[in-house]
């Protein structure tokens, strides 16, 4: 396999990608037609408030929200929509967060609580809890019963948070019908849920007042670019805490329908997202990936994808102690990934020695390693066919098989 890379020039080991978009090797391959655009918008300069504008267009004519904005990623899309909630027009606690004047409560079912919502409190916000494991001791009852959300919302609520998995629980339209009846917007990290190209309107339909998704993984953006969908008003205040207010009064004119100058009554400072910006180069590369990723034929990638994975689990097959299931393409998943479980006391080594081993290679190979120490998965989104054939030789050569 090639490894004449500009990682290898600068001495750093390159990385044969079978774990899927993950952010910590590098998401997915940017689309050449958005790293051609990017190159060109580097050779001019733009009012990043015009570009705001018009990407709000854009990502309101595909999701069906009313406006959209463009973040430095999915986790600031949340900071950002937090801060909104919270702030709203009010341009004296936008310049004093991530400090409140009164409490921020943002309300969580339990299992809907990841590492990610940091990104949640980094606005200022406190999150609430509610709901239980329940589900999870085989009694039947829900994880989150709708009365819990409402029983937790109080004159304190900014915001109701919801991530959106195939196994999340109550249904987003239970939860907004609730969260609205008592005037709270509902915010929903959906980061990873594309495609299918329907998921971009799904959670508006529910009732979702911001969603936010990747730029950088399957929409194969810039890495470092989100997008947030939903109301005009919150992302007015989105785009009046995230762009550069050094602006002088009596000029201040950014584009009406991203900025209300007479509703802020005045320019806002700089805001909590001045420390998330986007560059011109990404916005327009987010721009054509998006419009890319729209024409894209996604059953024929689906079916690309579904061959690629029978192909390694029809070989891992054959090697002893080593069996195999392709996971099922649930209603929010993205790739079908093969889940490979290794038997340590038939096959010549166990799953998390494979692995680790495999890290240390170069190039290294990064398999899912969620399912440890019983297994880990293979994921064909961000592999070629040449890498699939790569991915598969390492792995029998761990596991103790042979050939193709």
């Amino acid at each position: 396999m090639n490894t004449d890379s500009v990682y290898d020039e600068l001495g750093v080991s390159p990385v044969v990608n079978a774990t899927g978009t993950k952010t910590r090797i590098g998401g997915s391959r940017i689309r050449p037609d958005a790293l051609e655009a990017m190159n060109r918008a580097a050779e001019e300069f733009v009012r990043l408030s015009d570009l705001q504008a018009r990407a709000s267009e854009r990502i309101a004519e595909v999701t069906g929200a009313e406006a959209g904005y463009v973040t430095s990623g999915a986790a600031s899309a949340l900071t950002l929509g937090a801060a909104a909630c919270i702030a709203g027009d009010d341009l004296g606690r936008m310049a004093r967060l991530p400090a409140t004047d009164t409490p921020a409560e943002i309300v969580v079912p339990r299992t809907h609580r990841t590492g990610y919502d940091h990104a949640l409190r980094a606005s200022g916000a406190t999150i609430v809890d509610v709901g239980m494991n329940d589900r999870y001791l085989g009694t039947g009852s829900h994880n989150t019963e709708p009365w819990e959300i409402a029983d937790a919302i109080t004159e304190h609520t900014v915001a109701v948070a919801y991530m959106a998995k195939e196994y999340t629980e109550p249904p987003l339209s239970t939860v907004t019908a609730i969260a609205h009846e008592h005037e709270v917007p509902v915010i929903v990290d959906a980061a990873a849920e594309l495609p299918p190209t329907s998921n971009f309107e799904r959670f508006v339909n529910e009732g979702a007042d911001l969603v936010a998704f990747s730029g950088g993984k399957a929409i194969r953006g810039p890495q470092t670019t989100g997008i947030l969908a939903g109301r005009r008003d919150l992302i007015r205040s989105v785009a009046a805490q995230h762009l550069d207010m050094h602006a002088a009064a009596d000029v201040y004119t950014p584009p009406s329908d991203l900025v209300d100058v007479d509703r802020l009554g005045g320019v806002p400072r700089q805001g909590i997202g001045r420390l998330m910006k986007v560059g011109k180069e990404e916005l327009v590369g987010l721009l054509v990936a998006l419009d890319r990723f729209i024409e894209e034929d996604h059953g024929a990638l689906r079916e690309e994808w579904h061959k690629r994975s029978k192909r390694l689990a029809d070989a891992l097959d054959r090697v002893p102690g080593v069996s195999t299931e392709i996971s099922a393409a649930e209603e929010v998943a993205v790739a079908p990934e093969v889940v490979v479980t290794v038997a340590p006391d038939v096959a010549v080594t166990d799953a998390t020695t494979v692995v680790g081993d495999l890290r240390q290679e170069n190039p290294r190979v990064f398999v899912g390693a969620d399912s440890l120490p019983e297994a880990f998965t293979v994921n064909p989104m961000c592999l070629d066919e040449e890498e699939t054939t790569y991915v598969l030789e390492r792995l029998r050569a761990h596991l103790g098989g042979n050939g193709n």
